[in-house]
């Protein structure tokens, strides 16, 4: 058998295998939401983190450098 042939074998029985998708509820939209909420906020505390671990904290509103002599 060649590599296209087995290939083609494996998605026809996968397709055969798969469950019937379920329409879309209400909930799931909160899930979404709630799993795109966690990730943000575990990025963010990765992140952090990491800039604890290397001694630079990093705020917020960081002051800009003021340029003298202008």
């Amino acid at each position: 058998m060649s590599i296209l042939e087995i290939a083609i074998a494996s998605q026809i029985w996968a397709r055969r295998h798969d469950k019937p998708r379920q329409a879309f509820e209400e909930g799931d939209g909160m899930k979404v939401l709630l799993r795109t909420a966690f990730t943000f906020i575990a990025f963010s505390l990765l992140i952090a983190g990491l800039n604890l671990a290397a001694d630079r904290p990093q705020t917020l509103a960081q002051q800009a450098p003021v340029v003298a002599g202008r």
